[in-house]
């Protein structure tokens, strides 16, 4: 896909690395410069199948709370609207000010503007933090964040993904609890740490796209 229009930058937060928001015909990417697409509007079934994943484990719960880290482009978050019930609650933490403003003001229409849904709940900042508060607040957390268990964007994000992210995780979900964890790619030492920390664990290979053209992601089910 070409650059397109410009629509929008940002600087990740303790980072000095740029986002950039671009338009193609209907398409919408955000980039990080010299490191190509990061999302995009049109890759997106990887993103739904974490919140499909997801919500499989626990759709016997009437009124489920759910903890999304990474907005993106709010394809995890409409996918995980779609399958819960009305008395659902989500919360989305997002590192990004402007990615928040660029889903309620210009990119949200391909995932159905899910930012505007009555049952959604945004958090802008870390996603440790509500990790670390909320002991026992949620039935399923789902991580989008960075490009999985090897941090590219930002090395805080390395916690999440340790020893100590996964303690606190696990405290933080409620009994029979889920974590999805989305990545780039698989991790071996990522699904032992799981492991580790008392996680049953399974493990998908997902297409980007549902027609399943382009190189495989991979999420981990932590129950």
């Amino acid at each position: 896909m070409s650059r397109g229009v410009l629509l929008g930058t940002a600087l990740i937060p303790d980072t000095r690395t740029e986002l950039r928001l671009y338009q193609t015909n209907d398409v919408f990417a955000i980039k990080i410069l010299g490191r190509g697409d990061l999302m995009t509007s049109r890759a997106t079934g990887s993103e739904k199948e974490l919140a499909d994943l997801a919500c499989a484990r626990i759709a016997d719960n009437n009124s489920p709370r759910l903890l999304i880290g990474g907005l993106g482009m709010g394809f995890t978050l409409a996918a995980a609207l779609r399958t819960l019930g009305p008395t659902a609650e989500i919360v989305v933490a997002e590192l990004v000010p402007e990615v928040v403003t660029w889903n309620r003001d210009l990119i949200g229409g391909p995932a159905g503007n899910p930012l505007a849904d009555p049952r959604s709940q945004v958090y802008v900042g870390d996603v440790a933090d509500l990790i670390r508060r909320e002991v026992g607040g949620f039935d399923a957390i789902l991580m989008d964040v960075d490009n999985g268990p090897e941090a590219f964007v930002r090395s805080e994000n390395n916690w999440l993904y340790g020893p100590a992210g996964l303690k606190a995780t696990r405290a933080a979900l409620r009994p029979r609890g889920v974590l999805a964890v989305w990545s780039a790619g698989p991790d071996a030492p990522f699904t032992r740490r799981l492991q580790h920390e008392g996680f049953d664990v399974t493990e998908h290979r997902v297409p980007p796209h549902r027609a399943g053209k382009g190189q495989h992601h991979h999420i981990w089910i932590a129950a």
